[in-house]
C-alpha cells in the first residue's frame, strides 16, 4: 500500500522557490495511523503537540535588506493532518526572497498558512537568534538509561511485548534515552532522538525500556507516530496515573520536529537539547 507522503516532494528531486509560495505545503492525514494505533480523533487518549523549530528562516524588508530569525511552531497533536517536512522547508525557503512589512506581519502570514495546512490553529513564534542563544543548551529531564548492561536482539520493529515493570511497586519518575533511532518511511533516511518519559505508576523495568525503544532502530515511520506508538504501549502496560512522552529529534534541512503525547494538558519544555 504506497505511504500517503509518496504523493509528496519527500525523496524527490524539487525547484527551491525564492518567492512566497504557500502552495508548496503537503498535508498529510493522521487518520490513517490513528486507525492502525487503533485510535481514531474522537477517541485519543492524550493531549499533545508537535513543535517544529525551524533554524533557516528568512524574508526581506521593504527596505530590501534581509532578515534571519528562528521560528517555533507548535501544532496540535488532534490536528487532523501532520505537514511533510520537505514541503514545510519548500514553503520556509519560499520566503527568503518575498518582502514582509514587519516580523509580525510574517507570523501572521505563517499562522494563517500552517494552521490551512493541519486543520487546527497553529502557533507561531518568530525569534532572534540573540533570545535563543541565550537560552542555551539544556539537559533532558530524568535519568539516562543508556549505560544499562542489557543484550538486545531486536531492531527491525517496536516490540511492546519486550517491556515491563513491577504492579506492586508504584512510583514517579523521569528517565531518557539517546538511543530512539527510526527511518523515515518513504526516502528510508534515519531519524535520530532523545527520548523522554514520565510517568506515576507501576515501576518500569528500566532494561526492558531501553530494549524496548532500541527496537525502533530499523523501524519506518514518522517521529509522530513513533511517539504515539510508545505511549500507547506505555499506557496499556503501566495504567499510570498519568504518562508524559517527548522525543527531541536532531535537526534536517533546518527543521527540528519534537513530538510530545501526555495525559496532562501543560506545554511541554522547548528547551534545546546538545544533538540539536
Amino acid at each position: 500500500m504506497q505511504h500517503p507522503a509518496e504523493r509528496s516532494p519527500l525523496g524527490k528531486s524539487s525547484a527551491y522557490i525564492a518567492t512566497y509560495s504557500p502552495e508548496q505545503l503537503f498535508p498529510i492525514s493522521r487518520a490513517p495511523k490513528w486507525a492502525e494505533l487503533g485510535l481514531s480523533a474522537d477517541t485519543l487518549p492524550y493531549h499533545g503537540v508537535d513543535i517544529w523549530n525551524c533554524y533557516e528562516l528568512s524574508w526581506l524588508l521593504p527596505s530590501g535588506k534581509p532578515v534571519v530569525a528562528i521560528g517555533e511552531f507548535s501544532i496540535p497533536a488532534d490536528s487532523p493532518n501532520i505537514i511533510e517536512s520537505k514541503s514545510f522547508k519548500l514553503y520556509l525557503n519560499s520566503l527568503n526572497q518575498s518582502v514582509f512589512d514587519s516580523r509580525d506581519a510574517l507570523a501572521k502570514v505563517l499562522t494563517y498558512d500552517l494552521s490551512a495546512a493541519a486543520g487546527k490553529p497553529v502557533g507561531v513564534r518568530l525569534r532572534t537568534l540573540d533570545e535563543v542563544a541565550q537560552e542555551g543548551v539544556v539537559p533532558p529531564a530524568g535519568q539516562c538509561i543508556d549505560e544499562l548492561d542489557v543484550s538486545i536482539e531486536h531492531y527491525d520493529s517496536p516490540r511492546a511485548q519486550l517491556l515491563s515493570c513491577d504492579p506492586e511497586h508504584q512510583t514517579q519518575e523521569w528517565v531518557h534515552s539517546h538511543l530512539l533511532k527510526s527511518n523515515c518511511p518513504v526516502t528510508g533516511q534515519p531519524d535520530w532522538g532523545t527520548v523522554i518519559i514520565g510517568y506515576r505508576g507501576a515501576a518500569l523495568d528500566r532494561g526492558s525500556l531501553l530494549a524496548y525503544l532500541v527496537s525502533f532502530r530499523q523501524h519506518a515511520d514518522f517521529h509522530e507516530q513513533c511517539v504515539e506508538r510508545i505511549f500507547l504501549d506505555l499506557q496499556r502496560l503501566l495504567q499510570p496515573e498519568w504518562l508524559t512522552v517527548q522525543a527531541r529529534y536532531v535537526r534536517r534541512g533546518g527543521l527540528d520536529i519534537n513530538p510530545c503525547r501526555s495525559t496532562r494538558s501543560e506545554s511541554p519544555d522547548n528547551g534545546r537539547l546538545v544533538r540539536q
